[in-house]
Parts: C-alpha cells; sequence; structure tokens
C-alpha cells in the first residue's frame, strides 16, 4: 500500500489544454517526446518495483503470441532512451537519471521497461476487425483493472466509460489502424482524486470515487499512441502525473 504521495510539481499547460479536448482528441507527438522524465521519476520506479514485488499478476499481463512485439517496444523505448542525454545506454545496462545502472533483459521486457521509465505500457494486437490487449505493464491504473482488460478488443477494455459512445469507439478504431510508424500520437486526461495513490484497480462493479471541488489531488495522464514497424502492434503509453491542488480564499 502505498503510504505517502508521489507528486511531482505541475501538470504541464499544454498537457492542461489537451484534457479540454473532446474525445479522441489526439494529436501529433512532438520528435523526441515519446518518454517523460520528471520529479516523480525515481519514487515512481521504485512504487513500480515494489508493486511487482508483491504481486506481479496484478501489474503485468501478457497473452501467448505477444511475445516479439514486446521485445520490439523494448527495443523502441531503448532506441529512445539512447538519444536522450539524461540517459546512458551502457552496452546491455542503461545508467538510469537518477543514477541507478539496469541490467536489460531481453527475456522480460515489461519488467525491464518498468526499471527504465515512468510509463506504463498497453500492447494492441489487430485480431479481425480490433485491437486487442495482449500484452500490459499497467503499475498505475486509474479505476480499472488489468486482469478484467486483457484479451479483450478496444470497446471491450473501455467498457463501462461513460462518455465512450460507439462512435467514439469507432473513430478509436479508425485512429489505431491509421497511426504510421514514427508518428506517435497522444492525448490527456485530467481527473480531481481524493486520494493520492498511484495504484487505484476497480473493477467493472465497483462504482467508481468521482473527485469534488475541493479534493485534493489532480491526476492527469499523458497517453501516447504509436506502432511498432515490425510486428504492426500499436503502443498505448501512460505517463502519470498527480499533484497537490494549491488552496483558493
Amino acid at each position: 500500500m502505498q503510504t505517502e504521495p508521489i507528486l511531482q510539481n505541475e501538470i504541464p499547460e499544454a498537457q492542461r489544454a489537451a484534457a479540454a479536448l473532446r474525445l479522441p482528441s489526439m494529436q501529433p507527438a512532438a520528435a523526441g517526446a515519446l518518454l517523460t522524465v520528471d520529479a516523480g521519476y525515481s519514487p515512481q520506479l521504485a512504487e513500480k518495483a515494489r508493486l511487482i514485488g508483491h504481486d506481479r499478476g496484478k501489474v503485468i499481463a501478457i497473452l501467448p503470441g505477444a511475445e516479439a512485439a514486446l521485445d520490439e517496444l523494448l527495443g523502441a523505448v531503448l532506441q529512445a532512451i539512447a538519444a536522450r542525454a539524461d540517459f546512458a545506454v551502457e552496452g546491455s545496462r542503461v545508467r538510469r537519471p537518477d543514477g541507478v545502472v539496469v541490467a536489460i533483459d531481453r527475456a522480460d521486457p515489461l519488467l525491464t521497461l518498468s526499471q527504465l521509465v515512468q510509463e506504463d505500457f498497453c500492447l494492441l494486437q489487430k485480431q479481425d476487425e480490433e485491437h486487442v490487449l495482449t500484452a500490459a505493464l499497467l503499475c498505475f491504473p486509474a479505476a480499472w483493472t488489468l486482469a478484467e482488460k486483457i484479451g479483450r478488443p478496444l470497446t471491450g477494455i473501455h467498457v463501462p466509460v461513460a462518455p465512450y459512445t460507439e462512435d467514439i469507439a469507432r473513430r478509436v478504431q479508425r485512429l489505431f489502424d491509421g497511426v504510421q510508424p514514427g508518428r506517435a500520437l497522444w492525448r490527456a486526461n485530467l481527473l480531481r482524486y481524493d486520494d493520492f495513490a498511484l495504484f487505484q484497480p476497480y473493477t467493472e462493479a465497483q462504482k467508481r470515487k468521482v473527485g469534488a471541488p475541493d479534493s485534493p489531488f489532480e491526476r492527469s495522464e499523458r497517453q501516447t499512441v504509436f506502432r511498432l514497424p515490425v510486428s504492426g502492434a500499436v503502443v498505448f503509453a501512460i505517463h502519470t502525473t498527480v499533484i497537490r491542488r494549491v488552496a483558493v480564499g
């Protein structure tokens, strides 16, 4: 159980603006903007390690047939890391911005990713007419449960999200069909929360807690979508920011 808040300094203004747009509200991601490193980097990665150590099955899921795409995902993230000045790739190891050295384990790509970046990752592969969630590293769910969603298509993943209408579902599927390698897209959300915990799994049967105007925290996800060129799988990457709201008056 997370006992202390893991907070960032701010939600970037561009992210606030993106969160105000109507679904699916995707826009092109800037070059080099696949990953975000901020004030929450070290404590968020420590929380990921704690969650995985406590019960890996709650935060990591892999269906048969996803292995090659996961290896490709790890390679894509390592390539993005190598282009940054705050990481150093040293053979089979990576030196993180906080100085921690991580061994690259190709046999366990999601575990390796959990040790390197703040983002969670959902891997979706086209089966028949829809993209299906075939693997995920989901340490920071915002009111959903990985065990319920793994193996489901996009429409099933978003049950019972009220704003996710059939029209939006069709538009999101077209977006996933059309996203091109090397042309990542992103959107954001922003909600008020009473609970600062990063790991907030809710089943579909549970009533979601909705923040009030005076709730003390804001939580925002920067959600990036990109296609892996070899496998054709689509990746949904989630960077979570939690801040304490400044009291007014």
